[in-house]
C-alpha cells in the first residue's frame, strides 16, 4: 500500500489512536490535532478529572470518539491492564503516542544517593514508552499496520544549560529505540518516528516570567516557543497514511534551538 492521491491523505478519520498524557500540554496539542483530523482518540493517563473535561468537550465538538482509559506508565501491569481494556473495546489501534514524561533538570553528581531523579526520569520516559509499544505492538503485528509516534526531545541531542543529564539521557535512548524499532517493525507494516520538541507552551512552562521567556527565545531563531498544536500538526502527519514512507526518523521542532549548540 503507497500513497497515490493527496485526497484526504491527511485524514484520521476512523483511526483508532492512543494518546499517553492525552489530557495536558503537548499531549492536548496533539489530542486536539487529532481530533481536528477526525481520529478516536483514547487517552491513556492517570488524571481522570483532566481527561473527563476534554473528553466531554470534544465528543461534542469534533466528529471522532473520545475516551478515557486509566494508566500509569511507569507500572508495567497498569499498561498491560489498559492496553487489554481499550482492545476489548476496540478491534483494532492504528496509532500509538507515546508523549506522557516528566523532566528532571540539575546536576547529576548533585542527585541524592539514591539516584532517585535517574531511575525515575528513565522509568517514565523511556521505559513507560517501551511498556506501551509492547503491549500495543502485539495487536499492530498481528495486524500488520500501525503508527507509533514518540514524543521525545531536542535534549537528546544536544546538552542544555542548566543541565539536564537524566531527563537528556532517557531522551538520546528514546530516539535510538525509535530507530531499531522502526528497523524490527517495518516488516510487518509497523511505522516507528519521533517528534523532538524544544522549548514549547506546556504543563512545564507555565507562569514562566516574560523575562525569562524573552531570554530564552535569544537562542531561538524563529523568537518564540512552539505552541503544543504545532507539535500535535507533526504527530497528525506522522500518524497518517501520507507518512507511510517514513520510518525510524527523529523530527527535531524546535525552531532552530539546536542550530545554536
Amino acid at each position: 500500500m503507497y500513497l497515490k492521491s493527496m485526497e484526504n491523505a491527511y485524514s484520521l478519520e476512523g483511526k483508532n489512536c492512543i494518546i499517553t498524557g492525552g489530557a495536558k500540554g503537548i499531549g492536548l496539542g496533539i489530542t486536539t490535532a487529532f481530533a481536528h483530523q477526525g481520529a478516536n482518540v483514547a487517552i491513556f493517563a492517570r488524571d481522570e478529572a483532566s481527561a473527563a473535561k476534554v473528553i466531554e468537550e470534544y465528543n461534542a465538538r469534533y466528529k471522532g470518539e473520545f475516551s478515557f482509559y486509566k494508566t500509569d506508565v511507569g507500572n508495567t501491569a497498569s499498561c498491560r491492564e489498559a492496553v487489554q481494556a481499550y482492545m476489548n473495546d476496540h478491534d483494532r489501534i492504528d496509532v500509538l503516542v507515546n508523549n506522557a514524561g516528566i523532566g528532571t533538570a540539575g546536576p547529576f553528581m548533585d542527585m541524592d544517593e539514591e539516584l532517585t531523579d535517574w531511575f525515575e526520569c528513565f522509568n517514565i520516559d523511556l521505559h513507560g514508552a517501551a511498556r506501551m509499544c509492547y503491549y500495543v505492538l502485539k495487536y499492530m503485528r498481528e495486524q500488520k499496520s500501525g503508527h507509533i509516534v514518540n514524543i521525545t526531545s531536542n535534549a537528546g541531542e544536544i546538552i542544555n544549560k542548566p543541565f539536564l543529564t537524566a531527563y537528556a539521557a532517557s531522551k538520546a535512548a528514546f530516539n535510538h529505540f525509535t530507530k531499531c524499532l522502526a528497523a524490527e517493525t517495518a516488516p510487518y507494516g509497523i511505522r516507528v518516528n519521533a517528534i523532538a520538541p524544544g522549548f514549547t507552551f506546556s504543563n512545564f512552562s507555565k507562569g514562566i516570567p516574560d523575562e525569562v521567556y524573552k531570554s530564552l527565545c535569544e537562542d531561538i531563531p524563529i523568537d518564540r516557543f512552539a505552541e503544543a498544536f504545532e507539535i500535535g500538526a507533526l504527530a497528525a502527519y506522522l500518524a497518517g497514511d501520507i507518512s507511510d514512507i517514513v520510518t525510524g526518523a527523529v523530527f527535531t521542532a524546535d525552531g532552530g534551538y539546536a542550530l545554536q549548540h
